[in-house]
């Protein structure tokens, strides 16, 4: 037997191990997702605590999702607690406020700054000519011209480290569609980057 068919049969022992498997790429989806004004009060470690008491809760549910793949049951907990957290401290329920999202089962919506504070140290190596704020600038006003989805594809790729599979479950679009959204969006970045002098290798 499967540690996935033990736990959709309510072995807590099974669940707790599979959960502490998956805690790395679960805390670095919270770290991507936590609003900028809950940095430093919230902590991604009680993010993933709270977690794991409502996985441990609705253990039950998994047996009815099990052509679900098991980690992405686990992050789409994850991701409604986050939202939880958001709401509960922000005290909003504002969608432009807390700019969570409804496309599939992604959480919170990455923020346009942070994936560009993130995404200068694996897109480019620019030089000198420009400084890091304005390359940072240049690189979210770009990011904010791809749509919602994109910078979704971009960050389930790069930063949660997802499959093209996994990013077609959590996105609800198929595998093909999620492998050529992905090529088109950074092939949109890095031409749109290469037209400006000094942010890209060799200019």
């Amino acid at each position: 037997m499967s540690r996935q068919q033990q736990i959709a049969q309510g072995d807590r022992e099974a669940l707790a191990a599979e959960f502490n498997h998956y805690r790395p790429k679960l805390k670095r989806m919270i770290q991507f997702r936590l609003d900028h004004r809950l940095r430093g009060r919230i902590d991604p470690s009680d993010v993933l605590q709270e977690a794991s008491i409502d996985v441990a809760r609705r253990a039950s549910e998994y047996a009815a999702r099990e052509d679900m793949p098991f980690f992405l049951w686990l992050r789409l907990i994850t991701g409604q607690k986050l939202l939880e957290i958001h709401r509960r401290h922000l005290a909003t329920q504002q969608r432009d406020v807390t700019r969570e999202v409804t496309i599939g089962d992604i959480g919170p919506e990455v923020n346009s700054h942070f994936l560009a504070s993130q995404l200068l140290g694996k897109l480019t190596s620019a030089s000198k000519k420009l400084e890091k704020a304005e390359r940072q600038a240049i690189l979210e006003s770009i990011l904010n011209r791809l749509s919602c989805m994109d910078r979704e594809i971009l960050t389930l790729r790069h930063f949660e480290e997802l499959s093209n599979g996994e990013i077609a479950e959590v996105l609800g679009i198929s595998k093909t569609t999620a492998s050529n959204r992905y090529v088109r969006a950074l092939a949109r970045l890095r031409r749109e980057l290469s037209e400006i002098p000094g942010f890209l290798p060799d200019d």
